[in-house]
C-alpha cells in the first residue's frame, strides 16, 4: 500500500466519519510523499483532494516530534516484543498485530502525553472534535470550498484523482481506455 492509498483509504475516511475535512498534512521529506505534482501519486492525490502539503525541516526530527516519539514507542513496545513472541510467515500476520496493537493503543491505553493529559488518543481528538467544527464555521465566511467526494465514490476508484493514479500506474482506466479506442478509429 503506497502513502496516496493509505490516505484515501484510511485517513479521509476516518475525517469524514467525523466531519472534519483534511485541510493539511505535514510529512517529512521522503520520496514517498515528495516529488513533482504532475509525477507523483501522493502529491497528485494531495492536489486533486485540495490538502495543503507542509514538509518538514530537513534533518531536524524536532519539527515532527510527536511523530518521532511514536516510532520509538512502536518500535520498543510492539516490534521489539512481537518479534521475539511470535515467528510470522507473512507480513499479514505482522500487519494484522501490528493493527490490533494500534487499536489498544489509541482507544484503550491513556496517555500521559502533552496533549491527552490521561486520555487515549481517540478520547482526546473526539473531546477536540467541536473545537474543530466551531474553527471551520469561523472559516466559512470565505468562499466554500468544492464539496468533498465521499469515501465510497473514492473506494469505487472514481474520480480525478484515482483516475490519474491509475494512469500513472499504468493501470486502464475508462477514461485512457477511451482515449486508445478513439484513436484507433482515427487511423
Amino acid at each position: 500500500m503506497v502513502a496516496a492509498d493509505l490516505l484515501n483509504d484510511r485517513v479521509l475516511p476516518f475525517f469524514e466519519e467525523h466531519q472534519i475535512p483534511l485541510l493539511r498534512v505535514l510529512t517529512n521529506r521522503g520520496t514517498e510523499y515528495c516529488g513533482q505534482r504532475e509525477h507523483h501519486e501522493y502529491e497528485l492525490y494531495l492536489a486533486v483532494e485540495n490538502i495543503d502539503h507542509s514538509r518538514t525541516k530537513a534533518r531536524y526530527p524536532q519539527t515532527n516530534g510527536i511523530c518521532e516519539r511514536f516510532h520509538r514507542t512502536i518500535q520498543e513496545e510492539f516490534y521489539a516484543t512481537a518479534f521475539r513472541k511470535k515467528l510470522y510467515n507473512n507480513l499479514e500476520e505482522l500487519q494484522t498485530d501490528l493493527e490490533d496493537w494500534l487499536a489498544e493503543y489509541n482507544r484503550t491505553r491513556p496517555h500521559s502525553g502533552k496533549y491527552c493529559y490521561g486520555k487515549t488518543p481517540m478520547q482526546t481528538f473526539l473531546d477536540s472534535v467541536s473545537l474543530a467544527r466551531d474553527k471551520m464555521l469561523d472559516s466559512f465566511s470565505t468562499p466554500a470550498p468544492e464539496p468533498e467526494r465521499s469515501s465510497a465514490q473514492r473506494s469505487a476508484g472514481g474520480g480525478a484523482a484515482a483516475e490519474t493514479i491509475k494512469r500513472l500506474r499504468g493501470i486502464p482506466t475508462a477514461r485512457n481506455s477511451m482515449a486508445r479506442g478513439q484513436s484507433t478509429q482515427v487511423h
